[in-house]
């Protein structure tokens, strides 16, 4: 085939060029290879020359380019061109778009300029300069990220009104440099804390000291104004402390639903890990509770700035600011605590030294008012998730089942002998009681083990796990926050039947279920107890049937019994109405005599349960608890 003579010189003349531009290729090509070549990290396939007019290697360009991205190193990056080129005689531009997708998914584009020139035989090279990356780099800059923080919402109560927000706080701490007697300076720190009732482990005080850098911040409390002002002539003084005021979301009180709300603190490495992008060092996160729980919505989104650091005359570095991805708010939650019954709840629980829990219900609507946890507040939330045997409170449970089955009324006579043996397993009763053959009603009031026990054919395994059923212990929940709604035992031998019953076997419940079931009783239908209100939880159970009337009756009678002339009669004269309920000792050990205190009731449109752990009979340690919440309530 023949080929005309100018197809032959353009052949030869795309030989000779090879991978280069020539001199009789557009600039668009030149500056097509330079956009995909900088997009791919590989620019060999360009020929590059300084704004001067110098040759620059390729090697060197892209040294430059990604030095020039500081902060935004590894974040994806496009650009195309936004517009035809340009030639003017040896000169050409092209005018790009630069994308970035900035951490957190925002996106930051703009507009650059590609200069080209072409020198002789060489045929067109990009004009390398910083300005091509961003308009206003210049060499050795970098772009820089700033975050702005976005304002992280509060947690509300049912009528709006704050209960966790913005409260200023003092961080006490030590700065190594400045310590001159460290033993000494554990000491009067751990006085003064004492004093405000705060426990701060100074254990690992001197490894921290040592390993820090001499001018260090090394944190010990963040405390509120309050507290720190108590202790404030004390601290100050003493040589190593330093201080360092901010503001952190708080509750009304250090001890205020605790547990439940959670805390607000520096985001951790695992928070930093677990949401890469989304937190960085420095921001707080929340931690526990409904603060870790709700921690997307309340915090909201960060803004993000982009930024040129410059050194100014005065020696200070001011940002240039390129461009703001504005801060979205957090979102409020609101849940149905209430203040004066949270914090009579948390007064009732700081005098008592074991692990104790408290909730409280409005009967009403099944608003939960109050959930405590002491002495300490703080960890885990027990009395929404604890799983423990509930004792003779579970007999509100198994009388009802009782009456609503008509095996027996209030007033039929049943035994309480000191023992009964049910296949060979013996029972007793707590102190050795012996009340003989009495209205059951007494047998209730007294919380006698063994006429339940007898009873237990007659409630029959099926009527255990219905009357259960019917005071909501076992269903499937929704608070919008981790609740345990108990489970009941299956009843499936004789003796197993009968230690349930009264609260033994296999039975496990939270306090939350025992108020739950409290309820109940009171309304005269099972409600699932509500906590957040907003966002409202998209599986909360449906409210149970109507209960026995005839059986409530009576039921309730007795529990009123039980406050005035049973086991809680310290009860009978409490400010605020007249108190029904059921006491419960509960054996969590098997060979142990060690038990939980509990205490079940209602006065008025609230329901109740306490638990303390390891506290004795329920006459002994959460009667007391009860009479210090009533008593606080009512003021």
């Amino acid at each position: 085939m023949r080929r005309s003579s100018a197809g032959l010189a353009a052949l030869l003349l795309a030989a000779s060029c090879g991978l280069t531009a020539c001199s009789s290729d557009p600039a668009e090509d030149a500056v097509t290879a330079f956009l995909s070549g900088w997009s791919g990290g590989k620019l060999d396939d360009v020929g590059f020359v300084t704004a001067a007019g110098g040759k620059i290697a390729a090697a060197d360009v892209l040294s430059q380019i990604n030095g020039l991205y500081g902060d935004l190193t590894g974040q994806p990056l496009a650009v195309t061109t936004a517009g035809a080129t340009e030639e003017n005689g040896d000169n050409a531009s092209t005018p790009i778009t630069v994308k970035w997708t900035l951490p957190g998914g925002v996106e930051w584009s703009y507009r650059s300029t590609v200069r080209a020139t072409k020198a002789g035989k060489d045929g067109w090279s990009v004009v390398w300069e910083p300005s091509v990356v961003q308009p206003d780099l210049a060499a050795g800059e970098k772009l820089r990220l700033r975050r702005v923080a976005a304002t992280r919402a509060g947690i509300l109560d049912a009528g709006g009104k704050t209960l966790v927000g913005p409260q200023k706080v003092t961080i006490v701490g030590v700065s190594p440099e400045r310590v001159t007697d460290l033993p000494q300076l554990q000491k009067d720190l751990a006085a003064a804390f004492a004093k405000i009732n705060v426990d701060v482990d100074l254990s690992d005080l001197k490894d921290r000291v040592d390993k820090a850098d001499p001018g260090a911040f090394l944190d010990l409390i963040s405390l509120r104004q309050s507290d720190y002002q108590k202790i404030r002539s004390e601290v100050r003084p003493l040589p190593g402390t330093v201080f360092r005021d901010e503001t952190r979301q708080l509750a009304p009180t250090r001890a205020f639903a605790r547990a439940l709300l959670g805390t607000v603190d520096p985001a951790t490495e695992e928070d930093l890990a677990a949401k890469p992008g989304v937190l960085l060092a420095g921001d707080e996160a929340g931690h526990g509770g409904l603060q870790e729980k709700y921690d997307d919505v309340l915090r909201g989104t960060a803004g993000l700035s982009v930024v040129i650091a410059r050194e100014a005359a005065d020696g200070a570095t001011e940002d240039t600011k390129l461009f703001t991805s504005e801060p979205v708010a957090g979102k409020p939650i609101k849940v149905t605590l209430d203040t004066k019954v949270q914090n009579a709840a948390d007064t009732a629980l700081a005098a008592e030294k074991q692990p104790s829990s408290l909730v409280a219900i409005r009967v009403s609507d099944g608003a939960v008012l109050a959930s405590a946890n002491g002495p300490e507040p703080g960890g885990v939330n027990t009395a929404f998730t604890g799983q423990v045997p509930p004792g003779s409170t579970f007999k509100m449970i198994s009388a009802y089942g009782l009456l609503a089955r008509d095996a027996i009324t209030a007033d039929t006579a049943v035994d309480c002998p000191k023992t009964v043996t049910v296949d060979g397993r013996e029972f007793k009763n707590s102190h050795d009681q012996a009340l003989g053959k009495v209205p059951f009603h007494v047998d209730f009031a007294k919380s006698c083990n063994t006429a339940f026990a007898a009873l237990a054919p007659k409630l029959t395994a099926a009527g255990l796990q219905e009357a259960a059923g019917a005071l909501g212990l076992g269903g499937t929940w929704d608070l919008g926050v981790e609740a345990y709604s108990g489970q009941v035992s299956d009843g499936g031998t004789a003796t197993e039947l009968a230690a349930a019953v009264f609260g033994q076997g296999s039975t496990v419940v939270s306090p939350l279920a025992m108020a739950g079931a409290t309820a109940a009783v009171a309304k005269g239908q099972f409600q699932q107890p509500k906590l957040v209100l907003d966002p409202a939880p998209a599986a909360a159970a449906a409210a149970g049937p109507k209960l026995d009337q005839d059986a409530l009756t009576g039921l309730r009678a007795m529990m009123r019994e039980v406050v005035t002339d049973g086991t809680a009669t310290a009860l009978r004269n409490v400010p605020g109405g007249a108190v029904h309920g059921k006491t419960g000792t509960a054996e969590f050990k098997t060979g142990s005599e060690d038990t939980h205190s509990w205490f079940v009731g209602y006065q008025g449109d609230i329901a109740f349960a306490v638990m303390v752990q390891n506290g004795g009979a329920g006459s002994e340690a959460a009667v007391p608890v009860v009479q210090r919440f009533l008593t606080a309530l009512s003021k």
